[in-house]
């Protein structure tokens, strides 16, 4: 997809969501399902189904996808996606090149050892590798647009308001 193109399937959507802002907000929704025997929960999606367990660190084998590691997926997903539009926005080739995030938490507090130590992520680096023959200040607009415009960066970055919902027993 080029620049024109892009232009030519955001431009309705972009008008639409100015003459009607509420239309803008788009819910998004995960459905898991408990798998206690094996301590899993299995997230199905129109893209297929993923398992998450234990991470070795709490007990898992390491056969399941672990949480902690799909939420720096989606962080990368993400920043993939966004980085991918802005540069064709902008008319910068990208002929390759990762996005890295490593993220880093402490397993004393996901096992209630050490009532101090803090349960999740508590930093988080994402690292842009690029090939492009674009000069260097166009690369740090493309990475600061990509921060500004990635979801998943500026959920993080902001958190939402977050409740919990006790559901009823069946």
């Amino acid at each position: 997809m080029n620049a024109a193109e892009l232009r030519a399937v955001q431009a309705p959507l972009k008008q639409s969501y100015r003459d009607d802002p509420a239309s803008a907000r788009i819910a998004a929704r995960a459905v898991g399902r408990i798998d206690q025997g094996r301590i899993a929960c299995v997230i199905e999606s129109p893209h297929g189904s993923v398992t998450a367990g234990l991470h070795p660190a709490a007990g898992g084998d390491g056969a399941l996808a672990c949480s902690g590691d799909m939420l720096l997926e989606a962080m990368v997903a993400c920043a993939g996606v966004t980085l991918a539009a802005v540069a064709t926005a902008m008319g910068v080739p990208i002929k390759g090149g990762t996005i890295t995030a490593e993220g880093v938490w402490d397993a004393r507090g996901t096992l209630a050892i050490d009532r101090t130590a803090p349960v999740g992520v508590t930093e988080i680096a994402l690292r842009f590798d690029l090939e492009t023959d674009a000069d260097a200040a166009t690369v740090e607009r493309l990475i600061a647009s990509t921060e500004r415009y990635c979801v998943i960066l500026q959920t993080l970055r902001n958190p939402p308001e977050i409740s919990v919902v006790r559901g009823g027993q069946g």
